[in-house]
């Protein structure tokens, strides 16, 4: 059911401000960084927007945050991973064609590892993709996606 927009300040928000009269959906997620042998394992989603993303989705009723990332790495790339580790989250807000609602997405960025493909993506219209982790930093489809990415590289 939508809600109102809150302004809770403790999680940061990246990308368009919301609309104050405006009902969002809160769309919990998650989302990977999948690094290995010097580049990111990233999707790339084609429809019904083309642009390259981490691999993450929304979190089911019912499942674990864990369990969701597990999941939507698999759909989104054909991967297993190992060794999840919960880095932070931002908040977005969104238009979602798919849906065809108006969202809050609070998206929680895990560390992964990837560990070998088991198949193809089995989400319609994803390719997994091998990239550098700079360029990811600059070209990753939205906002919090590359400001996770970039502080992962200060960190060093």
């Amino acid at each position: 059911m939508p809600r109102p927009f809150t302004r809770p300040a403790s999680i940061r928000r990246h990308g368009t401000p919301p609309a104050d009269d405006r009902n969002y959906h809160h769309r919990p997620g998650v989302y990977a960084i999948l690094p290995r042998d010097g580049e990111l394992l990233v999707t790339w989603q084609g429809a019904p927007h083309e642009e390259l993303q981490l691999p993450g989705g929304g979190i089911d009723p019912g499942e674990s945050p864990v369990t969701a990332l597990h999941r939507e790495v698999y759909e989104e790339t054909g991967w297993k991973i190992a060794a999840p580790r919960r880095l932070g989250a931002f908040r977005r807000f969104v238009w979602m064609p798919e849906y065809e609602i108006h969202a809050e997405k609070v998206c929680h960025v895990y560390l992964a590892r990837p560990v070998h493909p088991l198949g193809p993506p089995t989400e319609p219209a994803h390719e997994a993709v091998w990239i550098d982790p700079a360029t990811a930093a600059e070209m990753l489809g939205n906002a919090g996606d590359r400001a996770f990415v970039a502080g992962l590289l200060r960190a060093g």
